[in-house]
């Protein structure tokens, strides 16, 4: 069982490992947006964010749901934002670190 939950771990790190990805989870950090708006947001053309965005659904980083003809997409659960947050914090935290 521990080797399947690694072999996860490692997958969604691999996913968040990319800075459009991320880019995206940060974008979705509470709120939820079409493809065309989180391409608007990230100055990128659509078909670039909807690769993306696959990648991060395959990882059950965020989900998707349709409203009319949009598919509106949205972080999976909270965990993932806790995640984002606590990268954050460790990221600022080693970058304080290393200026001292």
């Amino acid at each position: 069982m521990d080797g399947y939950i690694f072999e996860n771990c490692v997958k969604i790190a691999k996913a968040l490992g990319d800075l459009t990805r991320f880019r995206i989870i940060r974008v979705l950090s509470g709120s939820e947006e079409s493809v065309s708006k989180i391409a608007e947001k990230l100055g990128m053309t659509q078909s670039a964010i909807s690769h993306q965005l696959k990648i991060l659904k395959d990882n059950d980083l965020v989900k998707s749901k349709r409203r009319g003809k949009e598919v509106i997409y949205s972080l999976f659960d909270n965990h993932v934002e806790v995640i984002l947050e606590q990268i954050f914090i460790h990221a600022s935290h080693s970058n304080y670190e290393q200026k001292s």
